[in-house]
């Protein structure tokens, strides 16, 4: 039971990790590079490595849910209320 939610868990960090890392590259080659770079950084914060890596490195983890809903409201921000939402429309 314990690996199967895990799993879950993985999937759903590597989705966000590649929406926002895909946001970000969107967001530099459209936008502008500050909000591009900020989305790379934060995307690193979603792939299962790297969170691994912070956990051991510093001691930090940030908890699944606040992963889940920070992911949501960036989303929703760039594609809603950025510059990029207003790019995409145009297509």
């Amino acid at each position: 039971m314990m690996s199967s939610s895990l799993t879950i868990w993985n999937s759903i960090s590597w989705v966000f990790g590649l929406l926002l890392l895909t946001v970000g590259v969107l967001n530099v080659m459209w936008v502008h590079p500050v909000p591009g770079i900020m989305y790379f950084l934060l995307a690193l914060l979603y792939f299962p490595p790297l969170t691994d890596l912070l956990k051991d490195k510093t001691g930090i983890s940030v908890p699944g849910i606040l992963k889940v809903l920070l992911g949501i409201v960036l989303v929703f921000f760039s594609l809603g209320v950025s510059d990029l939402g207003d790019m995409i429309d145009k297509w």
